[in-house]
């Protein structure tokens, strides 16, 4: 009974001590997990399970096509490039290139994008000149500066006299006569990215676990809020659902010492009124997908966060705060589908 005794008031100060470093640790930061999450959800959701499009159902079929089609360099003229060149599966669907090389050897102008969760951004590139997936699928095939076929008919015809291929476009696409269309192609490849979504520990905090993100990421995604990142980097993507204007303070050259003037989506719609004005990317899983800004001028986390205080809220922060928020953002590192990172075998 005496032991019973002894273990239990043993028990009951552990229990004791613990809490009371937990509340000595928020008095000292002044954070409180709980109140940090009521915040949260007020801004954040945590990522959906599918990115989904009625008029492009994800059928097991049509997700193998395209997974093969992303990965397969006969999408370029010199059989050089796949999806996969630019946005690799593997590190976190980037190149960690400023920007990078199309088929024919040469520099594109603007850093490539991941493309994990892309399918959930409200319009596609940097200057959104394409609405979704399906319609972005077809655009850097075409494209002279990246895998520059000439035209729809070659690489429909390149596909078609692919036996493997006319088996798996007739499989995704039962019932039609020819399968083997462009717009099949585009469609496949779309609903191969939309299964790329990458949940992590911030939507297991969202979701109410306030274990599953530390004192440091708790405190910088309270500051990360406070600063007023929000205004921008908001909802389950942190950022990919509105235009921007950047740098809204000082200029591109002055906060990164780049000497690229890139008017943004200016160059798409011509309009004077879209001058500078960009996609605000996604934070999801941005410690990975470095460099960053449209042309990747910038390779550290820590100084994008400063540039982006000071060029987008004018703010000067403290070396405290910068590390804090970069601790949050690391936090958003998700898990990439293991099956997604397999390459296929080609047809």
């Amino acid at each position: 009974m005496k032991k019973l005794f002894i273990l239990t008031v043993a028990v009951i100060m552990v229990f004791t001590i613990s809490c009371k470093n937990k509340q000595n640790k928020e008095q000292a930061s002044g954070i409180k997990a709980d109140s940090v999450l009521l915040l949260a959800k007020n801004v954040f959701q945590p990522l959906p399970n599918e990115a989904a499009n009625p008029e492009n159902a994800v059928t097991p079929e049509k997700v193998l096509l395209g997974k093969t089609l992303y990965y397969d360099n006969r999408l370029s003229k010199n059989n050089t490039q796949s999806c996969n060149t630019c946005h690799n599966l593997a590190t976190f669907g980037v190149d960690n290139k400023s920007t990078s090389p199309g088929d024919n050897g040469k520099l594109g102008t603007r850093n490539s994008p991941t493309s994990l969760n892309s399918a959930l951004h409200f319009v596609q590139f940097w200057d959104g000149r394409m609405k979704d997936v399906e319609e972005q699928a077809g655009g850097p095939v075409m494209n002279p500066a990246e895998m520059a076929m000439p035209d729809e008919k070659a690489v429909i015809a390149r596909l078609a006299q692919n036996e493997g291929y006319k088996k798996m476009f007739s499989a995704a696409f039962p019932g039609e006569k020819q399968p083997v269309t462009f717009t099949n192609m585009r469609k496949s490849i779309a609903a191969f990215e939309r299964t790329l979504i990458t949940p992590g520990k911030f939507d297991k905090f969202l979701g109410g676990d306030l274990t599953a993100m530390n004192d440091q990421e708790i405190k910088g995604l309270h500051t990360f809020m406070e600063t007023g990142c929000t205004t921008c980097h908001s909802g389950a993507l942190l950022g990919g659902n509105m235009f921007q204007k950047y740098p809204l303070f000082g200029s591109h050259k002055e906060l990164t010492g780049s000497s690229v003037d890139d008017q943004g989506k200016m160059q798409a719609t011509k309009s004077e009124a879209d001058k500078y004005f960009f996609k605000v990317p996604s934070l999801r899983n941005i410690a990975e997908t470095w460099p960053y800004l449209h042309d990747g001028s910038v390779k550290e986390l820590d100084k994008m966060v400063q540039i982006m205080a000071k060029g987008q809220l004018n703010k000067e922060i403290t070396p405290e705060q910068n590390g804090d928020i970069s601790a949050f953002l690391k936090s958003l590192t998700g898990e990439i589908p293991a099956d997604a990172k397999q390459v296929p075998s080609m047809p």
